[in-house]
């Protein structure tokens, strides 16, 4: 199956645009650490826009709507899809969202999702499996996407928040000048005035739902992972400009806080990791800028 006759397909299932709606769980008994990782997480070469859970489950339709698509294998290019689906049943909601329900079991995908169709929430779809790239790991991939805005949408927004977080880890603060050069801000406290790129250390499952950014009490920057969106053909993270996974991730170890100016003088730089909960973390440091 072509990316053109997938996207046909969302189209013609894709309703009437609204207030985003709570959908439920696909599986049960989620909580923070039943994540092998997070939507926005560096993953294939590419941001993540999935939510990876960790263990094998019965997989259900988290909300009313149509079966616009099954995928039975996994060797097609659908564009927005950093990764292969495998086995995989797409659902078409209000709101022009789909969910897409993937690395399901071979031949455990129901016979209500396998006919397209009205289906019910809480349907039973399948079983999660190994049937995409999942590193061996046999669990669901699941999207949320906004059709109309071409953008992921981060599953946990919509989703029964539940239990608590992941705590979140500021790590090791680089800044990085316009030549490439690395400042620890652990070690360094003083450097010339200019713009630099701001980077922590990347977690390997949790990624904040927001970074905020300040310099001398103002916020300079700000990143969000409610949505990812889909700029030049890619899924971007959206801060004062959206981000691609090169600016983002420029390595395994690092992730983009944001861009600041330091002007000569004192500077105050604080950096906060919020989660989904609105739990936050902060640390501040005070640089000499000359």
């Amino acid at each position: 199956m072509r990316r053109e006759i997938f996207l046909l397909a969302l189209a013609l299932f894709s309703l009437t645009a609204g207030p985003l709606h709570a959908f439920d769980w696909p599986q049960d008994a989620v909580v923070s650490d039943n994540f092998y990782s997070y939507f926005g997480q560096l993953r294939g070469g590419g941001i993540s826009g999935s939510l990876i859970f960790k263990d094998n489950s019965v997989i259900r339709a988290c909300d009313s709507g149509s079966v616009a698509v099954v995928i039975g294998e996994h060797s097609d290019d659908f564009g927005w899809f950093e990764s292969t689906l495998g086995n995989a049943v797409i659902i078409a909601h209000d709101n022009s969202l789909c969910t897409v329900y993937a690395n399901l079991d071979a031949g455990s995908v129901s016979e209500e999702a396998a006919s397209a169709g009205p289906i019910e929430s809480g349907t039973e779809l399948g079983e999660s499996g190994n049937s995409g790239w999942q590193e061996g790991d046999s669990c669901l991939e699941f999207q949320v996407l906004d059709t109309r805005n071409k953008s992921a949408v981060n599953p946990r927004v919509l989703m029964p928040r539940m239990g608590r977080e992941l705590v979140l880890e500021i790590g090791d603060l680089v800044l990085v000048d316009k030549k490439g050069g690395n400042h620890r801000l652990i070690w360094e406290r003083a450097f010339p005035a200019g713009v630099y790129y701001l980077y922590r250390d990347r977690q390997r499952v949790a990624v904040p739902y927001r970074t905020v950014v300040a310099v001398n009490g103002a916020t300079v920057e700000g990143i969000s992972y409610d949505a990812l969106t889909e700029t030049n053909g890619r899924l971007c993270a959206m801060g004062n400009s959206p981000y691609p996974v090169e600016m983002l991730y420029p390595d395994s170890r690092r992730q983009l806080l944001g861009a600041v100016q330091l002007t000569r003088g004192r500077n105050t730089l604080s950096v906060t990791l919020l989660d989904i909960l609105g739990v936050a973390r902060t640390v501040t440091y005070t640089l000499d800028i000359n």
